[in-house]
């Protein structure tokens, strides 16, 4: 099952997996950049978000195999926000949350895809 059809682009699973991944890219710049960076003027620490671009083509095409590893992938991040949400700053705090939720949404939604397209796999 290399390419996924209409139905299973519209399946929810699918839809939260590529919203989360998207949101976690952007909180990922825009914390180290913008809203909350380790240094005045932004951080070198940005660059964090490279390896979550790199699993997004095939997010995009719905392939499997991709939605299997990038839910590891996305355990670091995980961890990241866990920490940093003890952080003194009130704007960092608040970035960390956002990518807890994230980063949770987007492991959850790659594991219910998964699951989907196995069962759907089996039907056929």
């Amino acid at each position: 099952m290399n390419t996924p059809s209409n139905h299973t682009k519209s399946s929810k699973a699918y839809q939260a997996a590529v919203i989360s991944l998207c949101a976690l890219i952007a909180i990922s710049l825009a914390w180290e950049l913008w809203l909350a960076p380790l240094r005045p003027g932004g951080s070198w620490l940005a660059l964090k978000a490279l390896p979550l671009c790199l699993p997004l083509s095939g997010i995009l095409k719905g392939r499997i195999y991709t939605f299997q590893y990038s839910s590891l992938l996305v355990l670091p991040y995980f961890a990241e926000a866990v920490v940093r949400l003890f952080d003194a700053s009130a704007a960092s705090k608040a970035c960390a949350a956002f990518a807890l939720l994230c980063s949770l949404a987007f492991f959850s939604a790659c594991l219910m895809y998964v699951r989907q397209q196995r069962k759907a796999a089996e039907h056929v």
